[in-house]
């Protein structure tokens, strides 16, 4: 029996490299048909995709129930198994994502910044289609509707490795795309799921450049480092998400203590989940034992230097422990969260540009100086004010969906939504000048 199953999976990784040359041929030619599609026409595929969505929902939850079983089986740790998870909650956020994005105003063509030069000739640059991205991510089979969506919204083309343990619903998904692609009139092949779960495949797809413009990888740190590392094509990437909410000297007592809350255990495991809390020492005493409180009666194992630890002795059943050196830069995805006491604002800034992987950090303030100062200065992709760090989202942001968190410098940072899946070329337009 071992024999045959051997020869064909040797058989099938052989067929790999042509499987997946003719992904990228497929996406690379719909990519031209999409370039130039109507707004009207892209908004028509993404509305009868939400309607699939939605009328599709027990179906989708049955090829989700296979995968959800088979990962428990495989022992898949508790914060993955919760971001494969196909719930209705989250299919319903994903199809009004989809109408979000259909009604706002398509991009693609618009002229910005045009100027006269003294030649006579107007410079200005036009927003067009990236061309095809590849998106390679893990658990969370939602992200196939967000990338999909964006794709035809920003009218390109994507090619769409999900991870093995979603396979059953990242197929099912992709096929309710593809229907609505194609009662759109728009080609089918925009949106392609990699049918395998063969890691090679992964390998094939971030070294065809001839094929694939960027690559998105959405996951774990080892999968972001690889592709980061063996890329062929430009990677748009984020690596950790050690977010710090920061309780400044003056607050809100009672706005500092929801919004820290929040930002910590609303969920534990998406990136832009708190692992870190500063607290300026004027409201200290005040403000941990508060907090501490709540994070005691939820699980919240609270990892502190030697001030917040004093503070917080004496709540009743809290699970304290001495902060190292590691702690103020983990990326924890469970109820664990770093806790350190600062002078102020510029310590708690110096702190988080230090220790923070530039992901979303927040200050939770009465004082609009340091408000404007933790802006400025704070490094981050999205930094806010009087907010929690579980904004950081491409629909929270109205973006209708996003593809990614990007902690890059350049092109696209932070949520990256329809913008950040276009780039922009130069026109001209003149009226018959040369140069002299």
């Amino acid at each position: 029996m071992n024999a045959p199953d051997s020869s064909n999976a040797l058989a099938a990784r052989s067929e790999l490299p042509a499987l997946m040359q003719a992904l990228g041929s497929k996406a690379k030619a719909a990519s031209a048909l999409m370039a130039r599609a109507p707004a009207a026409i892209k908004n028509k595929a993404l509305l009868g995709l939400a309607t699939r969505l939605r009328s599709q929902t027990g179906s989708l939850q049955a090829a989700n129930a296979m995968d959800v079983e088979r990962a428990r089986a495989a022992g898949l740790a508790a914060p993955l198994v919760d971001r494969l998870i196909l719930s209705p909650k989250i299919i319903e956020t994903v199809a009004v994502g989809c109408e979000q994005l259909a009604a706002m105003p398509d991009v693609i063509g618009e002229i910005i910044g045009m100027k006269q030069q003294p030649s006579g000739i107007r410079v200005g640059q036009m927003r067009v289609p990236i061309g095809v991205f590849g998106m390679i991510y893990e658990s969370r089979p939602n992200v196939t509707i967000e990338a999909a969506s964006l794709a035809i919204k920003s009218g390109n083309a994507c090619i769409l490795r999900g991870g093995s343990e979603a396979i059953e619903s990242n197929k099912a998904l992709a096929a309710l795309v593809q229907e609505a692609l194609a009662q759109a009139g728009l080609p089918q092949e925009a949106v392609q799921l990699v049918p395998t779960t063969d890691r090679e495949a992964v390998g094939l797809l971030i070294t065809m450049p001839q094929h694939v413009d960027v690559i998105i990888p959405r996951g774990g740190k080892g999968l972001i480092e690889r592709v980061s590392r063996d890329a062929k094509v430009p990677v748009i990437k984020h690596l950790d998400g050690n977010c710090h909410v920061y309780v400044d000297d003056p607050c809100d007592m009672a706005m500092a203590v929801t919004v820290a809350d929040n930002a910590k255990t609303q969920k534990y495991s998406p990136c832009n989940a708190s692992e870190g809390l500063l607290v300026a020492r004027g409201v200290a005493a005040d403000f941990l034992p508060k907090i501490g409180a709540i994070y005691a009666a939820k699980g919240v194992e609270m990892r502190c230097d030697a001030e917040a630890r004093v503070l917080l002795a004496a709540v009743s059943g809290a699970n304290i422990q001495a902060a190292s050196e590691q702690d103020w830069y983990e990326e924890y995805l469970a109820p664990i969260i770093s806790i350190k006491v600062v002078a102020g604002v510029d310590e708690a800034i110096a702190h988080i540009n230090q220790y923070s992987s530039h992901h979303t950090d927040a200050i939770l303030t009465r004082d609009h100086m340091h408000a404007q100062q933790f802006l400025r200065e704070v490094d981050s992709a999205s930094v806010m004010v009087n907010a929690s760090t579980r904004f950081a989202d491409g629909f929270e942001f109205g973006l209708g969906a996003e593809i990614g968190i990007s902690t890059d410098k350049f092109h696209a940072r932070g949520p990256v939504g329809i913008e950040g899946l276009t780039s922009l070329k130069y026109v001209v337009l003149g009226n018959g000048e040369v140069r002299t």
